[in-house]
């Protein structure tokens, strides 16, 4: 079975197998990472429904940005659905000192001050989730960076160098030094497709005005699209021009990855990826 596409998802698609000597190993299956099987507690549990209705509104409050308030995956936080950790966990015994203490350098705080009664609530929900989801089948909602390792780190950095022009702009000793420390799986890929997503004045935009006196006043940028033009006034107040009653010319520094974005090959944007990942 091919590995279904993600340009859906991300305007990425799995394209070209990963190197050996550069990226991890997929799993040895023919089957896409989404459509296998998914795991059950390895050690039949029973919970009462009160702990079980417990467990569900404390992750929710407390895991439930991350995880999803069903705990296949949110935000940030991975498919605990699916995870070996939870499949592994026996009352507890494995759950318990990952929420006490923590995956700093995953992005997951602490919390020592959950009580054994709300932990014995949390492990209650997460192993009926997992074990009701199994039952279900089905796929995930959630992208995996598994998924998106199918680049080549030595093709990626060339193109970085190269075709891509990307170092004209960044360095990876520079800006981008610690980059795929700092993000990860889909993270990264929207870094380098949308890296700013709140318009022209988050990466330092200018509007430049020719008045009928051929004279010029520069503004910064707010906001632009093929009608209206945003900036900001000297007072910091938001002011919108049509661009029809004026002459005016934005300079974007991020305009260059828009401009990408018709260029890119599925497996350019793959390769810069695995190369910017490496970046830690």
């Amino acid at each position: 079975m091919k590995t279904v596409t993600l340009l859906a998802i991300a305007s990425i698609a799995f394209g070209q197998a990963p190197n050996p000597q550069t990226r991890p190993p997929r799993p040895a299956s023919t089957q896409s990472p989404a459509s296998q099987a998914r795991p059950k507690s390895a050690t039949p549990q029973k919970y009462s429904a009160d702990q079980i209705r417990e467990g569900e509104v404390r992750f929710g409050s407390q895991c439930g940005f991350c995880h999803g308030k069903d705990a296949a995956g949110g935000e940030t936080g991975p498919d605990l659905t699916r995870a070996e950790l939870v499949a592994q966990d026996s009352q507890g015994d494995k759950l318990a000192p990952v929420v006490r203490a923590g995956r700093p350098n995953a992005g997951m705080p602490a919390f020592p001050g959950v009580t054994p009664g709300e932990l014995n609530a949390i492990v209650a929900f997460l192993h009926t989730q997992m074990d009701k989801f199994a039952e279900l089948g089905g796929g995930r909602r959630s992208v995996e960076p598994s998924d998106l390792a199918t680049g080549n780190v030595a093709d990626g950095r060339a193109y970085f160098q190269g075709a891509g022009k990307c170092a004209s702009c960044h360095s990876p000793t520079g800006d981008l030094a610690g980059v795929g420390k700092k993000y990860q799986g889909l993270n990264l890929l929207r870094r380098i497709l949308y890296p700013a997503g709140q318009g022209p004045a988050a990466a330092g935009g200018k509007a430049t005005f020719t008045l009928p006196s051929d004279q010029t006043v520069v503004a910064p940028a707010v906001a632009e699209d093929d009608f209206s033009v945003t900036v900001l006034d000297p007072l910091g107040a938001r002011q919108t021009y049509q661009r029809s009653a004026v002459k005016v010319k934005v300079e974007d520094p991020l305009a260059a990855h828009f401009d990408q974005l018709g260029k890119y090959t599925d497996a350019d944007m793959h390769n810069v990826y695995a190369y910017l990942e490496t970046l830690k």
